[in-house]
């Protein structure tokens, strides 16, 4: 009896330990981690409209403001790949290869700052970019507003979006257009997600396992917040610099932008969000395979070798980090009339 009552005391004492160590570990993700919000964030001075948000789609998805009028936003940003185009990089202007790999559009509204260098502070800014970048669209602001006004559509459609502003058909407001769009991409209800809410068996033990590994390794020093990355800005081979195979040399990352030498092979941190199928991954492109990613950073930017057993964990604890895809309808955009520029192929 005795017997039997210590095996019970000690199943009893071994259930309350396990069940404490769950708490600590929803304790500890929700002091680093937050879920992201069922819906968009509101955009300070662009208010989501229906008319705004329906230009930005119109606008996200027209080739025609490429001069070759081929390429979009959602060529290099497709929403069916959840917001990547499965390249190293991107195919631009004239079948031009872009020098890095084509961030997700899917929660960047989220990013401290666009683009791996974080040169665009909001999605406004960084949809002026590749519009006017020679190896992307190549295109001119005054082109795209020639051909945007060229349309009856898109000038009404402006109206609607932008009332009681006098020119509404800018290209400021072509990039507000796009942005209020683009913040609606976003991918909530993650298993990860229920997990922080409080559903402590959305991830199953192995994937528990990866997230204390991730925590407890010093992956999430740099990958936390709603998008578990997106925050701040790192060198890229902290401890170990990755071969040129990986990070080219020529590429100097953050310096780029602000010339400062403690800037040289600094990038900002990519988010971790839909990361399982948004390969390949680095600014490079050079790495496909998510679990050969989760080594690499370990020894380039926490000098540690991490075990196989953790690779495998931390690379199911990721898989969880994917949500629910936004649908989007492909729109039936403005049709072009005599007085649209033809496209230029050069």
């Amino acid at each position: 009896m005795l017997r039997i009552l210590l095996s019970t005391a000690m199943l009893a004492l071994l259930s309350l330990g396990s069940a404490w160590a769950e708490d600590d570990l929803v304790r500890r993700a929700k002091a680093m981690f937050q879920p992201i919000p069922d819906t968009p964030p509101v955009l300070d001075g662009n208010p989501a409209t229906p008319e705004r948000v329906d230009l930005g789609r119109m606008l996200y998805f027209d080739p025609r403001l490429s001069k070759s009028q081929l390429i979009s936003c959602q060529t290099c940003h497709n929403v069916g790949l959840a917001g990547a185009d499965l390249q190293e990089v991107s195919t631009g202007h004239g079948w031009q290869r872009g020098p890095r790999n084509s961030p997700t559009t899917f929660n960047a509204v989220f990013n401290v700052a666009q683009f791996w260098d974080g040169r665009a502070q909001d999605l406004a800014e960084q949809a002026k970019g590749p519009v006017q970048a020679s190896v992307e669209m190549n295109n001119t602001p005054e082109r795209v507003m020639e051909t945007l006004a060229s349309m009856p559509g898109y000038v009404e459609a402006f109206k609607a979006s932008f009332p009681g502003e006098e020119e509404p058909l800018t290209f400021e407001n072509m990039a507000k257009a796009i942005e209020v769009f683009e913040a609606t991409l976003i991918t909530p209800n993650a298993p990860f997600d229920q997990f922080l809410k409080g559903d402590a068996d959305a991830l199953n033990a192995m994937e528990k396992d990866g997230l204390r590994a991730f925590m407890g390794k010093g992956c999430a020093s740099c990958h936390n917040g709603v998008n578990l990355g997106g925050l701040g800005y790192f060198p890229f081979g902290v401890v170990e610099r990755p071969g040129t195979d990986i990070m080219p040399e020529d590429d100097l990352g953050r310096y780029q932008v602000t010339a400062t030498a403690a800037d040289k092979y600094v990038f900002r941190s990519p988010p971790l969000r839909n990361v399982a199928i948004t390969q390949p991954y680095f600014h490079s492109g050079r790495v496909w395979k998510l679990r050969d990613a989760v080594a690499i950073m370990g020894s380039a930017q926490l000098g540690i070798q991490i075990s196989d057993e953790e690779a495998d964990q931390i690379t199911a604890f990721l898989a969880t980090l994917t949500g629910d895809q936004p649908e989007v309808t492909h729109p039936v955009l403005p049709p072009s009339t005599e007085r649209t520029p033809k496209p230029i192929l050069d």
